[in-house]
């Protein structure tokens, strides 16, 4: 996520937190999935990061996302904490962790974001992506993390494919280990590297526990451009994968951002109202926002963005207030699988006419296929590999 002076606070806080022992950060029971699906995001190594047993204390809040993950500043594929602070040798998040975890909440992790360098760049393929984040999840006794894919690992494939595979590897080896993702949007849904990245996570048989747009930072205007975005991202994964329309809600989520955003927009408590009461109504999975270490007043006020206060008129944590109506408005137990990506039953008939693009399905051979990107003529399981084969099929 692009958050302003994140790489100064970051660089400060090493110098400014003082706390020790990682290993007091063991794993404590899971919360039920409502309350991962409703953390808001915390800069780990914000020097004017809040208290969270304070915001645990004031809100309700049980849970919050831990931010960021990244490859190391020089290089390697190993986990870090915002590339300065590696996750093995931890002494400053680990605390922050065992503390709320100690007033009986938890945390999920958030790997990526908007600055730095991802280990999906870094990290030679897939199982090696997965290596590392393993690190992290073992850690810290982990029960949830979320990919926050953005610009610029978004616009490379191979990054993607990395960051996908080793989401579904951590998934398979990792029983119970909920897993979410979350992209920029537009105003329209998903944007195009978005809905390659669906395309991709199809490819792969990938489902996360739902995708969240972060709707901020693409020309929006309120909540009624939010719930736009919304719309369409759900017409995007009914689209993509197949699934009905109870289904794709059950899969969908949304990150705002509170008060003034980078690209100055500004989102009040109406506006996180308006979309709680369209995100609640339509069984989405989750709802989030950027951040907690914001979710305060400016004293004095300000009229520019700050990584330390919403620039907005509020009380301390009325932002958060809102994940936790929504963790309490949302069924304690996760959604029903969506259907598989291949039912078994044999799609419409691939022709050598038809122009088929990213995510289209036709069958060929007793079989199910997935074009790749866009193709004419190509014939399903030749030597063009435009097609992926999602199976066997019976008419």
């Amino acid at each position: 996520m692009n958050r302003l002076f994140r790489v100064l606070a970051c660089l400060a806080a090493g110098a400014l937190i003082g706390l020790t022992g990682r290993g007091s950060a063991a794993a404590a029971g899971p919360l039920t999935a409502n309350w991962y699906e409703s953390a808001p995001y915390y800069l780990t190594l914000d020097p004017g990061a809040p208290n969270l047993t304070q915001v645990m204390a004031a809100t309700g809040q049980k849970a919050f996302e831990m931010a960021f993950i990244l490859a190391p500043n020089g290089g390697g594929c190993t986990a870090t904490w915002d590339g300065t602070d590696p996750v093995a040798s931890d002494t400053q998040v680990g605390p922050i962790i065992a503390a709320v975890r100690a007033a009986g909440g938890d945390v999920s992790v958030s790997a990526g974001g908007f600055g730095g360098t991802k280990l999906g760049q870094t990290c030679s393929g897939a199982a090696a992506t997965a290596t590392a984040y393993q690190g992290a999840i073992s850690a810290y006794g982990l029960h949830a993390i979320d990919f926050d894919l953005e610009e610029p690992e978004i616009e490379n494939a191979t990054a993607i494919a990395n960051e996908l595979g080793a989401a579904q590897i951590l998934q398979q080896n990792n029983p119970g280990l909920l897993v979410t993702v979350t992209i920029p949007a537009t105003t329209s849904g998903a944007n195009w590297f978005g809905q390659q990245l669906l395309n991709e996570a199809k490819s792969l048989g990938f489902v996360p526990a739902d995708y969240s747009i972060m709707s901020f930072d693409g020309g929006f205007s309120g909540a009624s451009s939010q719930v736009s975005a919304l719309q369409g991202l759900h017409s995007q994964l009914t689209t993509t994968f197949g699934w009905s329309g109870a289904a794709a809600w059950q899969h969908e989520g949304v990150s705002s951002m509170n008060g003034r955003t980078d690209s100055a927009e500004i989102f009040s408590q109406s506006d996180f109202q308006s979309v709680l009461s369209f995100a609640t109504s339509n069984g989405m999975s989750r709802y989030t926002f950027w951040s907690v270490n914001r979710d305060r007043p400016c004293n004095p006020p300000i009229s520019t963005t700050s990584s330390e206060c919403s620039t907005v008129t509020q009380n301390a944590w009325d932002f958060t207030a809102f994940t936790v109506q929504f963790a309490k408005a949302t069924p304690t137990t996760p959604p029903a699988p969506p259907p598989p990506l291949n039912s078994g039953k044999c799609v419409a008939p691939w022709s050598s006419t038809a122009i088929f693009v990213g995510g289209d399905m036709a069958s060929f051979g007793g079989h199910n296929w997935t074009a790749k990107w866009w193709t004419q003529g190509d014939t399903p399981g030749g030597s063009a590999g435009v097609w992926t084969d999602d199976g066997p099929c019976t008419p």
